[in-house]
């Protein structure tokens, strides 16, 4: 279906944009805000650099104040320390929070100090959680006195803001996506109603409730429609050109058949006997081909439409009249009334005649007609008998043309056999079993249309 692979194939590409945007900004927020971290943390470092001094005794001094609480808060993930880089310093400052726990510093062949003497590594905390380590050695006086100082933030925390952030942008992304294919979808489904539009006006004219494709189409359909109405056009000046000569030829067949026929009554005798015979299978045969072809032409173009009850209450008149002593039942013609056959009223009374002449010339006094709807775009059409029925050998050739089970029964074998030809030109199905009282069903299934779509 077009809607379908169109929408399919824009929502992947939708996804897919989704992803990658989502992707982009999702790794854009992780680096700034862990470049924000990382500089809050060396101005930190800064900060302690300049709150330590080494006092006259040698030893590590000062009361650094970094502006939050964090530091003074047991394992909060924040924590600084001064200890000595010489051999002539001596002492230990470090911030309440670290107290007297150790973060073991990440040797120096694995993170190597800078040319300013500055290095940033991420380690583990006291209490499990991962911590940024901003590290500087620096001399403090004159008389070389050097001190390593380190500023450690917690990188959880920051981690942690990140997946929420994530959470987040996936969320507001998911609807915003969602509502972009849902929009997306309306948007193609609505611009491909013209097209429905011309399906349902094709569907109308193949039915018979339309001659033309009627209605305003957009400017990009309406070239379609135009050439459309021209296929139909001169399709239907094939189709009657092609019934003018199937009638030309019916009628010019006749005389020399009837001259044929005429010849064999003169000669009489054995010979005119056989040319006789020959004649009339002619007859008979041309007849045949002239009215498949007038079918095939027919089905293939505009299909007339037949009232199903009316049909079969003329045929069965004519039958109980042929054969007062059957018992001939059939519905009535107003309960079939919405019942309509999708073709030409000779075809289907040829057809149905036909099964209603064999299944006369075999019953044993009873004949039973029935017709029913079978789905929106079907009827079946059933003619039992309470004759001798047929085995599953002979329903397989009962069709084949001029097959013919009993010599001692009048008529030409081609009964079942143009009843087969015309239900195939009409795509239809033809379909032969055991009756239920006792001899041959044999069901016509046929195209059928509403009522309303007759013209």
């Amino acid at each position: 279906m077009l809607a379908v692979r169109v929408i399919g194939l824009s929502s992947i590409w939708a996804v897919a944009a989704f992803l990658v945007v989502g992707g982009l900004i999702s790794n854009l927020y992780e680096r700034t805000a862990f470049a924000g971290f990382e500089a809050v943390v060396r101005a930190q470092l800064y900060n302690l650099v300049n709150s330590v001094t080494v006092n006259e005794d040698d030893f590590l001094s000062g009361s650094p104040d970094l502006g939050d609480l964090s530091y003074a808060q047991p394992l909060s993930g924040w924590y600084w320390e001064v200890v000595p880089a010489s051999d002539n310093t001596f002492g230990r400052l470090a911030s309440f929070s670290l107290g007297a726990g150790q973060i073991a510093p990440v040797p120096t062949d694995a993170e190597p100090f800078d040319g300013q003497y500055r290095r940033s590594y991420l380690t583990d905390g006291l209490d499990g959680e991962r911590v940024l380590v901003e590290e500087a050695e620096v001399v403090l006086d004159a008389d070389n006195h050097a001190a390593r100082f380190r500023v450690m933030g917690n990188a959880s925390v920051v981690q942690a803001d990140i997946a929420r952030f994530n959470r987040t942008l996936a969320l507001y992304l998911g609807l915003f996506g969602l509502g972009s294919i849902l929009i997306n979808a309306l948007a193609i489904l609505f611009g491909l109603r013209p097209l429905g539009t011309v399906r349902r006006a094709l569907s109308a004219v193949r039915t018979g409730r339309a001659e033309r494709l009627d209605g305003s189409f957009p400017a990009e359909i309406e070239p379609l429609a135009a050439e459309m109405n021209a296929l139909i056009d001169n399709n239907r000046r094939i189709v009657e050109r092609a019934r003018t000569q199937v009638g030309n030829l019916a009628h010019s067949l006749k005389t020399p058949i009837a001259v044929l026929t005429n010849e064999a009554d003169a000669i009489g005798g054995a010979r005119g006997r056989l040319v006789a015979e020959q004649a009339g299978t002619m007859r008979v045969q041309v007849q045949h081909y002239l009215d498949r072809a007038r079918v095939a032409a027919l089905t293939e173009g505009s299909v007339a439409r037949t009232p199903v009850g009316t049909s079969l209450e003329r045929l069965v008149k004519v039958i109980r009249r042929l054969n007062p002593e059957t018992n001939v039942e059939a519905p009535d013609a107003g309960t079939l009334g919405a019942l309509v056959f999708a073709g030409e009223r000779e075809d289907f009374e040829e057809m149905v005649g036909n099964l209603l002449e064999n299944a006369a010339k075999w019953s044993a006094g009873r004949i039973v007609v029935s017709a029913r709807a079978d789905g929106p775009e079907r009827l079946v059409v059933a003619v039992e008998d309470d004759g001798p029925g047929m085995t599953q050998e002979q329903m397989e050739g009962a069709a084949r043309r001029g097959r013919r089970f009993d010599e001692a029964k009048p008529g030409s074998g081609l009964g079942l056999s143009i009843v087969s030809d015309t239900v195939s030109q009409y795509r239809g199905d033809f379909r032969m079993a055991r009756a239920p009282i006792g001899g041959l069903r044999a069901e016509l299934h046929l195209p059928r249309t509403a009522l309303e779509t007759m013209s």
